[in-house]
């Protein structure tokens, strides 16, 4: 039999990975987008029944909740990542390890925010509720205290176990928001209804881990626990920075709209429109961070293949294909999605777009930042961070005023194109990888032009507009695949 020629196994090889990671891919995609998804469609019930006013309040408190969430795991997920991928490393003492820190941070943190719920509440703006502040706190704790075992299912592979709790919880969380806001109504609870829910739904988590949380046993290590906290901590500070980049419009549309902006509804009712539209753009970030679970244990496991710059670069590639289908997908179907929400949050429809793009950018990043990872120099990504931060900060003071949530919008964009830009030049200059930028522009630019042109057609009904929508995607992906196909096919031809 004819031996397979070098380059032809080679490629075998790393296709045969990428299946393996797509295919784990699609079971965090269950544990993750599915239960998001699902999630999701509480927008519909949450913007018929909650006031501008009222959904404004819920998206701030979300806000308040994203970033403290990033202080209370501390980066631990990803020491442990880290460390457990290890030579000769002892799992179950680093798993003990990276549980400990997290527990030591986020006990005293709750205790604090539950001290202190009146003033939190105030600050917040439900001054008459600080229980909402004490639900969301024990919210964060059950987060936490769960964020290692969700983290060493990861590492072990068990992508049907991440799921099935992810599912369960979400299935959990869906029916006591219907039930609270259907059947069992007090308009003095209200919004709370969605806290409370929340942290039933958490709980379940605790027993899902019992088993797990009843084996850790507290320690420390002299040598290996502050090792893991200072390759944390810089972790730790760039989700600080990237939660600032993804939430802080939130909060900053409260603090520099004009108050006649959006007149006659109030500053806190333009955050509730602004909320609402930004979740279809999450729709985005939930398959990035579907693919962030699987890929980062990936990207610490073929961290020593001398082939692994190839493969991530085809990663990265196949990636920005995928996210183009997602964002011409939802993009020129708003008119469908729109549906989804009640008619006053819709008028915020354009932004999504913007969004999307914001958060395909912000994938792209997540694959350029493997250099910095595997490299143990992971300042580099605080930095990266941090600087995006104070250009969305910086954006945000700029654009608010005179765009109001669209400038929000585009500040997001700015951000994030900002972070992949300066990840990629770094990375190539300390571990280069042969990224496709040439053709990964070329489909990116094409996907916005054909969005945008598809969006200035008015066609005569819903029907005929879906349909053609729908023709679109397909001549869309068709293409993709004519011209993947053909590169392939080009690459083996040179090799020979």
């Amino acid at each position: 039999m004819k031996e397979i020629p070098l380059y032809l196994r080679c490629f075998i090889i790393v296709m045969s990975k990428l299946k393996a990671l797509a295919g784990e891919t699609a079971l965090y995609g269950l544990g993750s987008i599915l239960p998001r998804m699902l999630n999701f469609f509480l927008l519909t019930p949450h913007t018929n029944i909650f006031s501008l006013a009222e959904y404004g309040a819920v998206t701030k408190l979300y806000a308040f909740v994203a970033f403290v969430n990033i202080v209370f795991m501390f980066g631990m997920e990803t020491a442990f990542f880290r460390f457990a991928n290890k030579p000769n490393a002892n799992t179950k003492r680093i798993f003990n390890l990276a549980q400990t820190c997290v527990v030591l941070i986020s006990i005293p943190l709750t205790l604090l925010f539950i001290v202190f719920s009146s003033p939190i509440a105030a600050y917040m703006g439900v001054v008459s509720h600080p229980e909402f502040i004490t639900w969301l706190s024990l919210v964060m704790l059950t987060d936490a205290l769960v964020a290692i075992p969700f983290a060493r299912l990861r590492l072990e592979k068990k992508a049907f176990q991440f799921a099935a709790a992810k599912i369960i919880n979400v299935l959990i969380l869906l029916g006591l928001n219907l039930y609270f806001l259907k059947v069992s109504y007090d308009p003095s609870i209200n919004i709370g209804y969605v806290f409370l829910a929340n942290l039933i739904a958490n709980a379940f988590f605790i027993l899902y881990f019992l088993k797990t949380l009843v084996a850790w046993r507290p320690a420390f290590d002299n040598k290996i626990s502050p090792e893991m906290l200072h390759y944390a901590y810089p972790v730790m500070l760039t989700g600080v920075a990237g939660m600032t980049n993804e939430m802080f419009s939130r909060l900053s549309l409260d603090w520099w709209l004009p108050t006649d902006f959006y007149k006659p509804i109030s500053n806190q009712a333009a955050v509730g429109v602004f909320g609402a539209c930004y979740k279809f753009a999450v729709l985005m970030n939930l398959g990035i961070q579907a693919f962030r679970y699987a890929a980062e244990p990936f990207f610490f496991s073929q961290a020593a293949d001398k082939n692994s710059p190839a493969l991530f670069a085809k990663v990265n590639h196949y990636f920005v294909i995928v996210g183009c289908i997602v964002f011409l997908g939802i993009s020129i179907n708003l008119d469908i999605f729109q549906l989804l929400i009640g008619t006053d949050f819709r008028s915020g429809i354009s932004i999504v777009p913007i969004l999307l793009m914001a958060y395909l950018l912000l994938g792209v990043y997540y694959n350029f930042s493997v250099w910095f990872k595997l490299t143990d120099k992971t300042y580099y990504g605080t930095l990266i961070t941090v600087g995006g931060a104070a250009l969305t900060i910086g954006a945000n003071f700029l654009l608010i005023p005179i765009m109001g949530y669209t400038g929000s919008s585009w500040a997001a964009l700015l951000c994030y194109a900002f972070m992949a830009g300066c990840c990629y030049f770094l990375g190539q200059r300390h571990f280069p990888i042969p990224y496709r930028m040439g053709i990964s522009f070329i489909y990116l630019a094409s996907t916005v032009v054909i969005t945008y042109a598809v969006l200035a057609i008015t066609l005569p009904n819903q029907w005929i507009a879906s349909i053609f929508h729908g023709f679109v995607i397909i001549c869309f992906v068709g293409a993709i695949y004519l011209l993947e196909r053909r590169g392939l096919k080009s690459a083996i031809v040179d090799q020979r």
